[in-house]
């Protein structure tokens, strides 16, 4: 929205020292947001330098320090909380070996150097991570061996992480006791939250170390081992420094870590709800909360990781903001919805602090500051002359259509009619947005100010989706593919939020066939699938696109192979057989789940009407072109996954057939308890299994406590002799068959059955065990 270097009025110097390149320099803002630092760690000639300049013109110096070779390296810049008497904060300049100079700016006089103090007891020690937390440093410090001839690897963990307490009062500052979080342990990167501190395995780390992070609870003293695979794994009190020992800390738990993958971090972050923000190579954004839990955001780009490009994290209130390769991301930290993509002029920016201003972002550039508000509608966008007529022509298609009138509705009619409301508003809301460029801006009536507020999200997904067309016509070849499933995404969400109609769908089945990658990204977007803790399919789509995606037009099988119109639903499901096929019974699950909620069972108005959903993924299983023996499992899974009792008997059948008895047994033993009547086919089925052959005695423990009370000796008798196998020869007293059935192995079940209490026996016994027996004689009747 417009550049404030003039508030510098150094600006040309600030764009020199930020065009040194994107590695060279770090930019910092004071917690007020009044002051910036740029710190140059290597620079031509390598000298480091820290500068300091003002937002706004307050009085008072600017701080400026450069250091002669051979002065050691400068770990960070870090703002530490101090008493009213000085003002609210205080600046640490750290170096490598420990020094660190304490700074505080006065207004009208400007920075003065407090002190000058010796962060380590050590001489050899080296800083490698630092933070701050309130008026205290933490860091991760080497300490090398002191022999140095000797062996690396017996000395890999020689780092601990240290705290101190800087305490700044009149008579000047103060250092506190240095305090040993965690000694002999791999190089940890430290981060600070307002309560809590991340340790993060550094890249170096060894494999065996890189599987966990490490979170440490100041105020509880206690450290906790969290993998985000697996969650909270063990927490720990530190009541004394030797139980601070790294290697004693994992004592106990090192069996669950051996199995678990290393840890795949590209960058990381603390958003300021006091979680850790987490980016995977493969461009997955999660967030690690400080007991452990991780809960996965958005997906990035990948392919831009995996070239090396870097990534920048800040959160603003609820939003996420993330530049990549010079695209601005704007994510809901809650829903991981993206509510704005933009693409930047300039791939180097640094965010800064914006304190009262939760709604826009403020990112430096080497031309200026800018501030992003993603609250507003953008006053920069294009007018589109056609969007309004667009709008009157698309209103007249839907009035005619509910409309019980013969005669055509026209544009003109529904401009002069004074009846519909809706166009009319709508039309001059877009006016008053989009042609602010072209004509000075009318007045809104107040009934249309409202409207406008809750639209203007919807008014820059249009103008940043005609952006990515324009962007999508004039790339080069190498970036269509990118823009393409941007552009998928948005028009799969547009038509998810609007009615489908046979257009509609047909508009769809032309973008799962053209785009099948990017219309499952897409998919996978809109519905918001993804996998929770337990590692089981989750999906946070709202109940208007669950029934765009089970509610839209059903055709018949004869109509789909005419004009090859498949509903959305199919169109999912074979998404989910190409590029996932381990969760489409775990999606035909939950659509059966949202079913059962929004519509009666058996409802002709709801999917389940004409055909059941798991019949109609079955269908789209069956029309592949090669069977295998995954499709053999799939069937099983979308067979038990719909819980209807006729399915499930069918999965029973099939495995049987596939001779797979363990399973067997395991679906029966679940099964059973949905219903008495499915318990009772299933075990007749089991018991006619085990008349005909062998397999099924080594789970008969487990078959002979499904028998339904109802069933009785001479049921289970009749059963067996119809199903028994005859033999070819004559029937002799020891029969030299391997699978004959003996009574031994009849005679469990039916000592079962008979001694259990029958229902007319419980009767009689619950009269005979009245305290009044024999009963009382009846009263004679004259």
């Amino acid at each position: 929205q417009g550049s404030d270097f003039t508030d510098f009025g150094r600006g040309h110097w600030l764009q020199e020292l930020l065009c040194q390149g994107e590695e060279s320099s770090h930019v910092q803002s004071s917690p007020d947001g009044q002051h910036l630092l740029v710190l140059q760690k290597s620079r031509p000639p390598p000298l480091p330098r820290v500068v300091a300049f003002q937002r706004h013109g307050i009085g008072g110096a600017d701080l400026e320090r450069n250091w002669e070779m051979p002065q050691p390296a400068l770990v960070g810049l870090h703002f530490l909380q101090s008493p009213m008497t000085l003002g609210s904060w205080v600046l640490a300049i750290v170096w490598e070996h420990g020094r660190t100079e304490v700074w505080h700016f006065v207004v009208a006089v400007g920075w003065q150097l407090l002190q000058t103090l010796e962060l380590c007891q050590g001489a050899r020690a080296r800083i490698v991570s630092l933070c701050s937390q309130g008026a205290s440093l933490v860091w991760c410090e080497e300490r090398p061996p002191l022999d140095a001839h000797s062996d690396m690897s017996k000395c890999a963990f020689r780092f601990c992480v240290c705290t101190r307490a800087l305490e700044v009062g009149e008579q000047g500052v103060r250092l506190g006791t240095v305090r040993i979080v965690l000694h002999n342990s791999p190089e940890y990167q430290v981060l600070a939250s307002p309560k809590h501190i991340f340790l993060v395995p550094a890249a170096a780390s060894f494999a065996t170390t890189s599987k966990f992070l490490l979170i440490w609870h100041p105020e509880k003293a206690k450290l906790t081992i969290a993998a985000p695979s697996a969650g909270f794994v063990h927490s720990k009190a530190l009541r004394s420094s030797s139980e601070s020992d790294f290697r004693k800390l994992l004592l106990g738990s090192v069996g669950l870590l051996s199995g678990l993958a290393p840890l795949d971090i590209h960058a990381s972050a603390v958003s300021n709800s006091g979680g850790l923000l987490l980016v995977s190579t493969k461009g997955d954004v999660n967030i690690v909360e400080p007991d452990g839990t991780q809960r996965h955001i958005f997906d990035l780009e990948g392919d831009l990781l995996a070239q090396g490009s870097s990534v920048q994290l800040k959160t603003f209130g609820s939003i996420l903001a993330c530049v990549l390769a010079g695209v601005l991301y704007l994510i809901d930290q809650n829903s991981g919805r993206l509510i704005e993509k933009k693409v930047l002029s300039m791939k180097e920016v640094h965010f800064l602090e914006s304190p009262g201003e939760e709604d826009s972002i403020q990112l430096l550039s080497q031309t200026g500051i800018y501030s992003f508000s993603f609250s507003k509608p953008e006053d920069s966008s294009r007018p589109e002359p056609c969007l309004v007529e667009m709008v009157f022509e698309e209103a007249c298609r839907y009035y005619q259509r509910r409309s019980l009138s013969s005669s055509k509705l026209t544009v003109e009619k529904l401009k002069k009619g004074g009846v519909f409301q809706a166009p009319v508003a709508l039309a001059a809301i877009l006016q008053h947005s989009l042609c602010q460029k072209q004509k000075p801006s009318r007045g809104l009536q107040d009934t249309y100010v409202k409207l406008l507020s809750t639209m203007s999200l919807e008014l820059q997904s249009y103008m940043s989706l005609e952006l990515l067309k324009t962007c999508v016509v004039c790339a080069p070849e190498s970036e269509v593919e990118s823009y393409c499933e941007e552009l998928v995404e948005q028009e799969v969400s547009r038509v998810l939020h609007s009615d489908i109609d046979k257009d509609n769908l047909t508009y769809l089945n032309s973008i799962f066939a053209s785009f099948p990658k990017a219309a499952w990204k897409a998919t996978r977007s809109c519905l918001q699938l993804q996998q929770n803790g337990d590692g089981l399919l989750v999906a946070r789509a709202t109940p208007e696109v669950w029934k765009k995606v089970l509610g839209g037009p059903q055709q018949e099988e004869e109509e789909v192979g005419q004009n090859g119109v498949v509903p959305l639903f199919e169109l999912i499901c074979t998404s989910f057989l190409r590029f996932k096929p381990k969760w489409l019974p775990r999606f035909v699950e939950l659509t059966q789940q949202y079913v059962s909620i929004s519509w009666a069972y058996s409802s002709k108005e709801g999917p389940e009407g004409r055909v059941p959903l798991y019949k109609r993924a079955l269908g789209i299983l069956a029309r592949k072109n090669k069977h295998s023996e995954a499709d053999d499992e799939m069937e099983l899974e979308l067979l038990l996954c719909s819980k209807r009792p006729k399915a499930v008997l069918q999965a029973l059948h099939l495995l049987i057939c596939l001779k797979r008895w363990q399973r067997v047994v395991e679906v029966a033993e679940k099964f059973s308890k949905l219903s008495p009547l499915l318990n009772k086919e299933i075990f007749i089925t089991l018991l006619a299994e085990f008349a005909r052959h062998r397999e099924l005695d080594p789970y008969l423990d487990v078959l002979w406590p499904l028998c339904p009370a109802e069933l009785t000796a001479s049921d289970i008798l009749t059963v067996v002799l119809q199903h028994l196998t005859h033999s070819q020869e004559d029937p002799v007293p020891f029969s030299s068959e391997e699978n004959q059935l003996t009574v031994g192995l009849l005679k469990p079940l039916l000592q079962r059955v008979v001694q259990r209490p029958c229902v007319q026996d419980e009767m009689y016994s619950n009269a005979l065990q009245s305290p009044t027996f024999p009963p009382p004689t009846p009263p004679r009747e004259y």
